[in-house]
């Protein structure tokens, strides 16, 4: 199967994880994607193919003869795509030979994919692009850092050729949701080090991410009939939003970038008696982001002496931190990484994650995992697209990371 087919197999399951569930994984559909790729790794030869009870999907790719004693090298993808749109019916298409212009997605619906919103994809002059039928995401994050994992594990089992170390090879489920490396077996893995493929755009590689949390803001209110609330009602909406008030309005994701922080209120819910606010603290620098905390601590406060009661109270939740620091002692694996993409003449570009990924977590645990590209662009969006070459090119990257040189 050719990595196109293969990316569009997989597309084809909806794995939209979920925080609603607390399961591992959170949907039955990672499930069925993860027996999918089970029944895959097995005929294209693999060893120690495995499921576990969590649904992470193991593998191995043998070292060829005499190279035995190499490091053990990992890649890891995930299988879940995000919540933030539509992953169910997906409908990719190949947009040949692209023109530069604006992309049609949905003639019914008069749904494009615009230059201006998007003015990178003129980079892909004359390429072939994946898009969506703008009605649900691609699913490229990151089912296209799978498409390229496994074909580069058929291939290097087809050529037995090219020199190698043994090969470890995992595929998480809920990292869209902060949990993809909650019950990762380091151990069992076995890997020196690992490289998650879950990068953007051609050439990318990021070894420095946000430190990240999430906090979940609870007003309480006092509810009686509006017809006679005057002195006693206390709306717990309007608290909420009173609360957001204090969030300081330049330090959202609308107007940051590169290396600035943000305070990120993506769902809220509620009604007169009690209104719940959801945010993710994100910020490179962990000085900056215990700052971002204790601001939001200070106004839970400030909220509470106003009102001469508990009427706020915030909570949080650590999810991963910047990675930079178990990585800058071991930079030879990010060396690695880019004399591979130097070998297929690609530029290689260092980037600070303005996100997180599993490898966050995993160096964390002990396993250093930098994060390189599989070519995407537009995640968690309707306007997703993959360049089929960037995924040929990943592939390709792949196999000269692990190819040993005597």
């Amino acid at each position: 199967m050719n990595i196109v087919d293969r990316f569009f197999s997989y597309v084809s399951v909806d794995t939209t994880s979920s925080n609603e569930t607390g399961t591992t994984p959170s949907t039955e559909g990672q499930l069925i994607l993860a027996k999918m790729l089970c029944k895959e790794l097995t005929e294209i030869g693999l060893t120690e193919v495995n499921l576990s009870e969590y649904g992470y999907v193991t593998a191995t790719l043998p070292a060829t003869q005499g190279y035995e004693n190499e490091p053990v090298i990992g890649f890891i993808a995930h299988m879940d795509t995000s919540p933030d749109a539509s992953g169910k019916n997906i409908k990719p298409r190949i947009v040949k030979n692209y023109d530069g212009k604006n992309i049609l997605l949905n003639e019914e619906k008069q749904l494009y994919l615009r230059t201006e919103l998007s003015p990178e994809i003129k980079k892909y002059l004359g390429e072939d692009l994946i898009v969506t039928d703008g009605t649900t995401l691609l699913g490229a994050d990151d089912k296209a850092g799978i498409a390229a994992i496994v074909t580069a594990m058929e291939n290097l089992m087809k050529d037995t050729s090219i020199p190698h170390g043994k090969v470890r090879i995992c595929f998480t489920p809920d990292e869209e949701i902060g949990e993809g490396a909650d019950h990762f077996d380091i151990e069992g893995f076995g890997a020196d080090f690992a490289y998650t493929v879950d990068g953007g755009r051609l050439g990318e590689i990021e070894y420095e991410c946000f430190n990240a949390a999430s906090a979940v803001v609870r007003l309480r209110g006092r509810n009686v009939h509006p017809g006679y609330a005057k002195g006693k009602m206390l709306n717990a909406i309007t608290l909420g939003m009173e609360f957001a008030n204090l969030i300081p309005p330049t330090e959202v994701p609308e107007v940051t970038q590169k290396r600035e922080g943000f305070f990120h209120l993506n769902n809220l819910d509620g009604n007169v008696e009690t209104c719940t606010l959801y945010y993710l603290i994100r910020d490179h620098s962990e000085e900056a982001f215990k700052e971002r905390i204790r601001k939001m601590e200070v106004a839970a406060d400030f909220m509470n002496k106003k009102y001469n009661r508990a009427v706020c109270v915030v909570t949080f939740r650590e999810q991963y931190r910047n990675m930079k620091e178990k990585i800058a002692p071991q930079m030879h694996i990010v060396e690695r990484a880019k004399n591979a993409m130097r070998e297929l003449g690609l530029r290689p570009k260092e980037r600070s994650i303005r996100g997180g990924s599993d490898g966050a977590k995993l160096s964390f645990m002990g396993l250093p995992c930098p994060n390189i590209f599989m070519g995407g662009h537009n995640f968690h969006s309707r306007m997703e697209y993959l360049p089929i070459k960037s995924l040929e090119l990943c592939e390709k990257m792949i196999i000269n990371i692990i190819k040993t040189n005597k």
